[in-house]
């Protein structure tokens, strides 16, 4: 079996949700299943001005062969006033705002789609819905095509430019329950071959450094938020959050913000700011924190969440994001905020009971026991991909 992954930025250098779940799938293909694995992406890094930063052209990457292209363009400065007029209302935007929305969003990358046509694959696997790879990538092949949306419920995706990428799609493959609910609600594919997959936890790399020593505050107690620093995933809002508690309860507890900073957060004695660390460090530095703290809104599964858990510590979530509560409604693992007050309590009760830390953590531990390892997973989806080419593309069963 040979699959090709669609994907607008790939490599261990990317930090993004959707970019490192479709870079796991496709080692794990090849290291478990035997399978023959190429992926299609840019040589992007950022996802706001995909610029060309990686070489173009072809090479292998943990037994995955990568082919590389240039863009044609980038997010465009148009593309500003364009989405801050039709996110008012994005259902009623008209095809051709929506079109032009999604080319000014980028990557524009005809090169990938014209080698992607000669591709030899016997399924295309495309990830996420967002941007202009999948949409244009969807019309150039013939064989079977995979959406894994990697869906939250944002404004971009009530555009109708996406309505025909979610119904031609030959199955889709989602990462929670709740984001299959969400699709439902607004794109209606019921009828389309489904899974929810997920994906498995990495292996845990530890450094073997304090975590109080990594962040340069000693021995002092600190809560984690691991994942791009960014206004979307509710960083400023947590570090707001967190100096308003500290206000009101004063003492030793810091709060580390680790990964790609994209927003400014005023570092202070009690806020530390890591930016991109190793990942030994990442993994000492949730091993050693009191509770792990996932505030964004916008998630289709979490990685990180469950990263936490496999480590053994309580998480706190978002009460808007359905994918990450889930998790923690389904685990008992963790709790939630959905206001200042809520992630008071919370943070306050889940600080002075070790044993309900304790307790949080090992349920949440569980969990990724028996629902997120990798050999059951690909397995799961080795199947799932194999029924998908033995079904073959539906434009040749309704022709048929």
């Amino acid at each position: 079996m040979k699959v090709a992954f669609v994907t607008p930025r790939y490599g261990p250098e990317i930090m993004g949700g959707a970019e490192t779940a479709a870079r796991q799938l496709a080692e794990h293909l090849v290291a478990e299943c035997g399978w023959e694995v190429e992926i299609f992406t840019t040589g992007a890094i950022d996802h706001i001005t995909w610029d060309d930063v990686l070489a173009p052209g072809d090479s292998v990457l943990n037994g995955v062969t990568v082919h590389r292209f240039r863009s044609a363009s980038g997010r465009v400065p148009e593309f500003y006033a364009l989405d801050g007029r039709l996110r008012t209302a994005p259902a009623q935007a008209s095809k051709d705002d929506a079109r032009r929305w999604l080319e000014c969003n980028g990557p524009v990358t005809l090169d990938l789609l014209d080698a992607l046509r000669g591709s030899d694959a016997d399924v295309v696997a495309f990830y996420p819905y967002l941007y202009y790879p999948t949409v244009a990538g969807m019309d150039a092949v013939s064989v079977p095509r995979v959406l894994h949306p990697a869906a939250h419920d944002e404004p971009a995706l009530y555009l109708p430019v996406f309505a025909p990428t979610y119904a031609e799609a030959d199955a889709i493959c989602y990462h929670t329950a709740a984001e299959r609910r969400l699709v439902q609600r607004i794109h209606p594919v019921a009828q389309v071959p489904q899974i929810v997959l997920g994906l498995g936890v990495g292996e845990v790399t530890e450094g073997g450094r304090a975590g109080g020593e990594i962040l340069g505050i000693g021995d002092r107690p600190y809560v984690v938020s691991v994942g791009r620093v960014d206004e979307h995933k509710g960083s400023a809002m947590l570090a707001r959050f967190f100096r308003l508690y500290k206000e009101r309860h004063p003492g030793p507890l810091a709060l580390a913000l680790v990964g790609p900073v994209a927003v400014a957060i005023p570092e202070d004695d009690d806020v530390v700011v890591t930016g991109v660390v190793s990942e030994a460090d990442k993994w000492d530095l949730v091993r050693d924190a009191l509770v792990a703290v996932s505030p964004s809104a916008l998630e289709s599964f979490s990685l990180v969440v469950l990263e936490a858990w496999e480590q053994s510590v309580p998480v706190v979530v978002n009460a808007t994001c359905d994918p990450t509560r889930e998790h923690c409604e389904r685990s008992g693992g963790g709790l939630w905020f959905g206001s200042f007050r809520e992630f008071e309590v919370v943070l306050d009760r889940l600080c002075a009971d070790a044993s309900l830390r304790r307790f949080l953590g090992e349920r949440g531990h569980n969990y990724v026991e028996k629902y997120y390892q990798w050999p059951a997973l690909i397995a799961r989806y080795a199947e799932f991909l194999t029924n998908v080419c033995q079904r073959g593309p539906r434009w040749a069963r309704a022709g048929s």
